[in-house]
């Protein structure tokens, strides 16, 4: 993991033990790894860590994933209810289901970096915490089936993204304290894939609920949707809390061995580790760092060109075909999105660069929202979909990977730096959803052509992080450092 930003504060290199803190001063503590890449990285090679990080995989990933995926098919269930007569049963009119998009973005906004201050603080057990959360927004989900009107939904939707708010943030968080700068990106994007993989089996979960459960029981198959989503969700949460990790040093299934083996791989991979100093320290000195700003300023970038995806069913929709068609042919594209985004991870990962992975599948974006936007084409407005799902979606974990190696000083600062840039970024989605008018359709040129503007916006954001890391690489080589920023 990495930062930099004050030199006489961060950028320290020496191997921090549980029961001591070695001399920085130590030559072994600045001198470059040996077999290292251009940044310090080193592959591991050692038989004790190989077996850790499986075993880390076997337990973190699949909860992860699969909280997450419960977590966005709760979240984007309403765009799936809408094409079962959501917006005629509660009555709502014009931009009202824009604003019931919208609004979960702003409860959405105020958790975060409370959420991930409080997870570095050693106040509460991640593990604990997290399940807790995801059974919260389980039963907040479920409340969906009951309202009656707008502001029913809207204040359903308000505290349905609060209560869901912790989890990301957190999820990073948790990954960034257990994997490398080399492994973080190929984890990031199996979990994003959990995000991806919701995009694409919500509409063939919805088109069974509604094709079985609609109007049964005296409720209409939407209400059903959000109740049996919600029902999952607190189920799975029950069980992921034993597979869930807390810190290195506390997670109570690693052996005290593997505990000191995954706090010093970690310490060794990061650019001026240093001890902690509290999260109100953490979060001070995130603040601090210019360099949070254009990661905020990237991701945001990043994720409104993502806006599509709470209107992924209507944009599908405008080729033309049946509901139960239109709710079918919204999962190919982001399965195929979700391998090609796995795999990114891993080409990210293995060669320990994301400028150029970033540039190269947010152009392939650009294509496709530029064909989207010009052409009524039904074949070539289906591909388009692949195109942009496939260069959008895959850059989330490059981008989040890099903020976790560059700003990781201390796990405060982590904590609050990934949840910073994620709050930040998220905000796009509060006015995004205004892009979408119905009146737009079928082509969205609006859309479609301010998500072009984004993913180039994306770019040039990762070329200037690229530069300003070169000058502060040629910065600690002058000063005999063995750790450097990637980029």
């Amino acid at each position: 993991m990495a930062v930099t930003t004050h030199p006489s504060d961060l950028e320290k290199n020496s191997t921090v033990h549980m029961d001591d803190v070695l001399d920085e001063k130590d030559p072994k503590a600045s001198a470059p790894a040996e077999g290292g890449d251009y940044s310090g990285a080193v592959t591991k090679t050692d038989p004790a860590e190989i077996a850790l990080v499986r075993k880390l995989d076997f337990r973190i990933m699949p909860a992860l994933f699969c909280l997450y995926f419960l977590n966005k098919l709760d979240q984007n269930a309403i765009a799936n209810a809408r094409l079962n007569g959501l917006e005629k049963d509660l009555g709502l009119e014009k931009t009202q289901y824009n604003t019931c998009i919208s609004i979960l973005y702003v409860g959405y906004l105020f958790a975060q970096i409370p959420s991930n201050m409080l997870m570095s603080s050693k106040k509460v057990r991640p593990s604990l915490y997290m399940a807790i959360c995801a059974a919260v927004w389980g039963a907040v989900a479920c409340l969906t089936a009951v309202v009656k009107n707008y502001t029913g939904l809207v204040l359903v939707r308000f505290f349905l993204g609060f209560v869901e708010a912790p989890f990301y943030p957190g999820a990073l968080y948790i990954l960034s304290l257990f994997y490398t700068r080399k492994e973080i990106a190929t984890r990031v994007s199996i979990l994003y894939a959990g995000n991806i993989f919701a995009v694409s089996f919500a509409g063939l979960i919805a088109a069974a609920v509604f094709a079985t459960l609609d109007d049964k029981h005296g409720m209409h198959g939407w209400q059903w949707l959000f109740i049996i989503e919600g029902v999952v969700t607190i189920g799975v949460a029950s069980i992921c809390v034993f597979l869930l990790p807390d810190e290195p040093l506390t997670t109570r299934w690693l052996t005290p061995a593997e505990q000191q083996l995954a706090h010093d791989r970690m310490h060794r991979d990061t650019v001026g580790a240093e001890q902690g100093k509290g999260a109100r320290a953490g979060f001070m000195q995130a603040l601090r760092d210019p360099r949070i700003y254009l990661f905020v300023f990237m991701q945001n970038m990043h994720l409104s060109a993502t806006s599509f995806n709470q209107f992924f069913p209507t944009v599908v929709s405008s080729l033309g075909f049946s509901t139960t068609i239109t709710l079918v042919l919204t999962a190919p594209p982001s399965l195929v999105a979700g391998v090609v985004g796995i795999a990114v991870g891993i080409s990210s990962g293995k060669f320990n660069e994301r400028t150029w992975h970033i540039s190269a599948m947010m152009g392939l974006a650009t294509v496709g929202f530029m064909i989207s936007a010009i052409t009524l084409n039904v074949a070539a407005r289906y591909v388009s979909c692949f195109l942009f799902a496939s260069g959008v979606y895959s850059v989330n974990s490059v981008i989040l990977g890099w903020v976790s190696g560059t700003l990781g000083q201390t796990p405060e600062k982590k904590a609050v730096s990934l949840s910073m840039v994620n709050m930040v970024s998220m905000a796009s989605f509060i006015y995004t959803p205004y892009l979408y008018p119905k009146s737009d359709g079928p082509k969205y040129v609006i859309a479609m052509s301010s998500n072009a503007s984004f993913a180039f916006a994306t770019v040039v954001a990762a070329w200037a992080m690229r530069v300003w890391l070169q000058v502060q690489n040629r910065r600690l080589k002058r000063e005999g450092k063995g750790v450097y920023y990637a980029y």
